[in-house]
């Protein structure tokens, strides 16, 4: 489990990836995304421009990432 602390009201989706290490680059996050493999709060979603903000959890690649 990741604990991600947010400094703004909130992180695009492809941006957190990239924060916590989870991928290299903006394009291999757009790709994670676009194909189905990121969960946002228990569901997959497939927005790249996901608003992510306190509170919510993001899951990939048996990664668990909480935002506080």
């Amino acid at each position: 489990m990741i604990e991600f602390k947010l400094e703004g009201e909130f992180i695009p989706l492809i941006q957190l990836l990239k924060a916590t290490n989870l991928v290299m680059t903006g394009g291999e996050a757009q790709i994670v995304v676009s194909e189905g493999l990121v969960k946002y709060n228990g569901e997959i979603d497939t927005r790249k421009r996901l608003k992510v903000k306190r509170g919510d959890v993001v899951e990939f690649e048996n990664n668990k990432i909480i935002v506080k």
